[in-house]
């Protein structure tokens, strides 16, 4: 039964969670240099893996280095959060094989208890992310930061190097290093923005929360009544007037 078996496996499923967040990300090595160009060139042509320069840069790797520092707290934290709960799921596993080798186990006992501890995995997930948000949010605010001088570097480096159309390595089956442009528009990149700001400021969102609530606003604005209703007109006067003396 598949249900009773991820029950087993739930307690593990934790470290998935927080793990990710206390490793710190090691840079990316720059790609290996290839074969110099031995035939014919193609004027204005350049290829750069975007992803590659992102995390090869001064701001990138200056901040993987200072988080666990300045998050360090919130790393404890979740950590120890993630071990109680690891405890407890541990706790209802263990008694869920107990019960599970007693001959003619009841099958919808085991189901019920192997849903209590998908349920348990699921909520701890949730808190664990919630406990890591801080961690989350710094590394989303310091990728837009990057993101904001990114294409700026790359027009300064297309600019100085003559280059008039840019590809992604994936779009390319072979190529030599004439074409490399990842040197050029990370030293424009760093440059441009020589370490990022690590703490978000208050009040602060990633993007695509942003973007979410303004979406949500703005379906609620095209729901609401364009105008309010008009003015009830005052009732027509049906007595005659009262001749004077």
């Amino acid at each position: 039964m598949n249900t009773l078996l991820k029950a087993a496996t739930a307690a593990a499923a934790l470290a998935t969670v927080i793990q990710p967040a206390i490793a710190q990300t090691p840079a990316a090595a720059p790609a290996p240099a290839a074969p110099a160009a031995t035939g014919i060139t193609v004027p204005g042509l350049g290829i750069a893996n975007i992803d590659l320069i992102i995390v090869n840069s001064n701001a990138f790797k200056t901040a993987q280095s200072q988080r666990p520092v300045t998050y360090k707290a919130t790393y404890d934290a979740a950590e120890a959060r993630r071990k109680q709960i690891a405890d407890q799921i541990n706790g209802m596993v263990t008694k869920f094989n107990a019960d599970r080798a007693v001959p003619n186990a009841n099958q919808q006992a085991l189901a019920q208890q192997a849903q209590a501890i998908q349920a348990m995995e699921a909520s701890g997930t949730q808190e664990l992310q919630r406990l890591l948000q801080p961690v989350s949010y710094s590394e989303a605010y310091v990728q837009e930061q990057i993101g904001e001088k990114l294409n700026t570097a790359i027009n300064t480096a297309m600019t100085k190097q003559r280059v008039t159309l840019l590809l992604n390595p994936s779009a390319v089956v072979a190529t030599t290093n004439a074409y490399n442009m990842n040197q050029a528009i990370l030293t424009e990149l760093n440059t441009l923005l020589p370490s990022a700001q690590l703490v978000p400021p208050a009040g602060w969102e990633p993007r695509e929360v942003r973007e979410a609530k303004a979406q949500q606003a703005a379906q609620q604005g095209a729901a609401a009544p364009a105008a309010a209703p008009a003015a009830t007109p005052a009732p027509a006067a049906t007595g005659k007037k009262t001749k004077g003396r």
